[in-house]
């Protein structure tokens, strides 16, 4: 094989990292997040938001574990733009699905509709 055929190791290292995050255990709870989130384009008090999720899991007979807000939060910080929040494991504000709206009183979380588009297309919102 020559030289040029081979992948660049930058770009393996980049799909491993975004298969890595696509299959977290956090992945439902985002798909729940967008979901839930994507018709009030203005956001939703993060009490709406849990009381939600905790409606259509329990119609969907699904478990609601024990420490399901904290999932829920967990997920919704890793993935906000809220340049304020110092997130270990936390995506750059320019990939982020979510943010808080500052004209809003309150915990009110919102959407960025064409990156959670992108996302539930399948598209990374890693790779630029």
């Amino acid at each position: 094989m020559a030289y040029d055929e081979r992948p660049e190791p930058l770009a393996l290292q980049r799909d491993a990292e975004v298969a890595a995050r696509r299959s977290r255990p956090d992945q439902p709870i985002l798909g729940e997040l967008i979901k839930v989130l994507t018709p009030y384009p203005g956001g939703l008090r993060r009490w709406s938001v849990m009381r939600a999720i905790r409606s259509d899991r329990e119609r969907a007979s699904r478990e609601v574990s024990q420490k399901f807000e904290d999932e829920v939060e967990r997920t919704f910080r890793r993935f906000c733009a809220d340049g304020n929040v110092a997130k270990p494991e936390a995506i750059a504000s320019s990939d982020a699905l979510f943010y808080r709206p500052q004209e809003k009183a309150g915990e009110v979380w919102a959407i960025i509709p064409e990156r959670a588009k992108a996302w539930l297309d399948g598209e990374s919102t890693e790779a630029g």
